[in-house]
């Protein structure tokens, strides 16, 4: 490359007081600085931070904010370890899928990060779970299980209308119980976000437990959103689900993760392949591999991925 100066034709005169032009001439084509597939940050978010660049599942640019993370965590039950000093973090703006065989720690890590695994008797925990750089242990457990939420593998409804449902934890905040006419948008707006507001609109005072299970985990999901957590915690929400209610839940996490931070533990290898914007594979234990979805399921680098996701066990 070399810098070159145009001077004014003529040393009278109008052009004689134009300042020389320099122009810079490179010897080949410049190329575009890329992050994956995108080409910069766009605005209004550029130099944003901690934002990152990230791949949607369609190959388009997402935001991503870490939420929560885990430092060095290793939770015993009694003398068995089962997790392992695992450092992961959660993002909002993706799916985070957790997956490897049954008994390999991926339930009892998710249930740590609300602190679920606490009411086990026997369950100890050492290294550091960080909610928007806070220990986790700073809270109040009831406060932080509205903002990290979580769903199990088997829908659990209340007992009651598909309103109260939805209205539960905000009723329980405080000591004074707000009134139905406060609380209807909140309640509209979450079965909305959780897609089920056409399918029960007509009727809230409809008994949940009449609900079909792909509608109760919906409806599950809207109770979580009520409260408006920043972590969604999902354990095989589908496991117990038809094909077509599976695809409808799997629609519904896709469309919540622009809001929401994510984690799901899922066997399903098609399901984290389909909804899964970063996959961690564990074994034993351990926090074999993590990375983006595609380069784990496409290109493994640790051989046990790699026969995990290839079909040589689970």
């Amino acid at each position: 490359m070399e810098l070159k100066e145009d001077q004014p034709q003529n040393g009278s005169g109008p052009a004689a007081d134009v300042p020389p032009l320099r122009r810079i001439v490179v010897e080949s084509e410049t190329v575009p600085i890329r992050v994956g597939d995108y080409a910069g940050p766009p605005d209004p978010n550029y130099g944003r931070e901690p934002w990152q660049v990230g791949a949607g599942s369609e190959g388009e640019p997402v935001w991503v904010e870490e939420r929560m993370r885990t430092e060095d965590l290793s939770i015993a039950y009694g003398d068995k370890r089962a997790v392992k000093d695992v450092t992961i973090e959660v993002n909002s703006g993706e799916v985070l899928a957790l997956i490897g065989p049954s008994g390999c720690g991926k339930t009892t890590l998710l249930r740590s990060l609300n602190r679920l695994v606490e009411l086990t008797p026997a369950a100890k925990r050492t290294g550091r779970i960080i909610l928007d750089d806070q220990s986790v242990d700073d809270f109040d457990v009831t406060q932080l299980r509205s903002r990290v939420g979580m769903l199990f593998q088997q829908p659990n409804p209340f007992p009651m209308s598909i309103f109260d449902n939805v209205a539960y934890g905000l009723r329980e905040r405080g000591s004074k119980k707000p009134r139905k006419k406060i609380l209807e948008p909140i309640v509209v707006d979450a079965l909305e976000r959780a897609g089920l507001w056409d399918e029960v609109s007509s009727n809230l005072s409809h008994p949940a437990l009449a609900l079909s299970g792909g509608q109760q985990q919906r409806l599950c999901i809207a109770r979580s959103l009520a409260v408006s957590p920043e972590v969604l915690l999902l354990d095989e929400p589908c496991s117990a689900l038809d094909p077509i209610s599976t695809s409808i839940i799997e629609d519904t996490i896709v469309e919540l993760k622009s809001e929401v931070a994510i984690v799901i533990v899922t066997h399903n290898l098609q399901q984290a392949a389909r909804i899964a914007d970063r996959v961690a594979f564990m074994y034993l234990g351990d926090m074999v591999e993590q990375g983006a979805a595609g380069q784990v399921f496409g290109a493994p680098r640790e051989e046990r991925t790699q026969d995990y996701v290839g079909g040589g066990f689970g």
